[in-house]
């Protein structure tokens, strides 16, 4: 003897041989409940950029003359006055050169005081007629060429001393010694990069724009900038310094962003990111789950309410269309549409890979409420549950 059948499915085979009967013997599909929602305000779409605090002013420091480093008086993150020494070359050289231009300076000053004496006498006889003028006229050129050495030994004197002092490197400014890039021993050429300097005052932040965006910048745009130390909290900036070239192995251009108030407990090489609103942002938005793939775009299930069969046939149902539509850079939670939606149309907003063009469905809000599709009204309601 045969179990009988449970209740439910007896209903369910019910209902599947009246709507047989009906309509003879193609079956109908039972609508598939599915939540919808209309596309709503979008956020602000924002580009974002990795960037790196730096001081506004950030001097590399080099000696002015060649050498061998005898002494390294300071560290990287060690902060400095200005004037103080920050690392010396051996300047044995240097102060033996010093040393024979002096030697030659006296012999040239010496050679003047003769060359000065024998004019006088000179002068003396040529007055009196007792030597020619070609004679004196000698002695003058000779004490000219005299004060010119005495000239010449005393400018590279000074060059020489100025050369000693070279073999000290001073800072310029009081400030933060951000990189050293010199050790005890090493030789070093003149004007090789020993530290580099992040100058006491306005900080700033360096980034990287790609160049598909560089049309979109220009200098004084008002930008934003959350440093990584404190999340959530942005500061308004300025792009102050924009680079006329891109990076030829990165193709970015590098940029300077200032911050526009004080405030900004900015610390040098702390991480950060600047943020752009995209001037041609999106109106619309729609929830990530709604999106699906189309070839090689994008769309969405859009709800539409249609007519189908034909005479005794015919009925009204609620279908889903795929709608090819153009999106803009994601969001946390939705993405913005730049084109394809209208604000009263209903997207299927969770379940949207399970779908197939022209399903009946039955739409219901995210408070399974059923929703009329045709009703304004009930999309502002949607959106406020949104």
């Amino acid at each position: 003897m045969r179990a009988p059948l449970p209740a439910a499915l007896w209903a369910s085979n019910m209902a599947f041989l009246l709507l047989v009967a009906c309509h003879g013997s193609e079956p109908v599909e039972a609508p598939r409940p599915v939540m919808v929602v209309q596309a709503g305000a979008a956020q602000p779409v924002l580009q974002a950029f990795a960037g790196e605090v730096h001081a506004r002013e950030e001097p590399p420091l080099a000696f002015r003359i060649g050498g061998k480093v005898a002494r390294r008086l300071v560290d990287a993150g060690a902060h400095v006055r200005a004037g103080q020494i920050l690392a010396e070359l051996d300047a044995t050289d240097v102060r033996l050169q010093s040393e024979a231009f002096r030697a030659q300076q006296a012999a040239a000053e010496s050679d003047l005081a003769l060359a000065k004496a024998d004019l006088e006498r000179y002068r003396n006889l040529v007055d009196r007629q007792l030597v020619s003028r070609s004679s004196y006229d000698a002695r003058l050129a000779t004490f000219q060429a005299a004060q010119a050495r005495v000239r010449q030994t005393r400018a590279q004197s000074s060059v020489y001393r100025n050369q000693a002092d070279y073999a000290v490197l001073r800072a310029p400014a009081t400030g933060l010694i951000a990189q050293r890039l010199a050790e005890v021993g090493q030789v070093v050429a003149a004007g090789q990069t020993v530290f580099v300097l992040a100058a006491d005052g306005d900080r700033e932040v360096a980034i990287s724009i790609p160049e598909q965006s560089i049309g979109q910048f220009a200098l004084g745009r008002d930008l934003f900038v959350e440093l990584w130390a404190a999340p959530g909290k942005r500061y308004p900036g300025k792009l102050r310094e924009l680079s006329a070239a891109a990076d030829p192995l990165t193709r970015t251009y590098a940029a300077r962003v200032s911050f526009a108030a004080p405030g900004a407990l900015a610390d040098i090489g702390q991480s950060s990111r600047v943020y752009a609103q995209d001037a041609g942002a999106a109106i619309l938005a729609v929830p990530l789950p709604a999106l699906v793939k189309n070839g090689d775009g994008d769309a969405v299930w859009v709800v539409r309410r249609e007519s189908v069969g034909e005479g005794e046939r015919r009925r009204t149902l609620d279908v889903v269309r795929l709608q090819p539509v153009t999106i803009g850079a994601f969001a946390e939670n939705d993405v913005p549409v730049l084109s394809g939606l209208k604000p009263t149309d209903w997207v299927v907003g969770a379940g949207a890979h399970l779908l197939r063009d022209g399903q009946p469905v039955h739409p219901i809000d995210r408070d399974d409420r059923a929703i009329d599709v045709t009703a304004a009204s009930a999309g502002a309601r949607n959106r406020a549950g949104r």
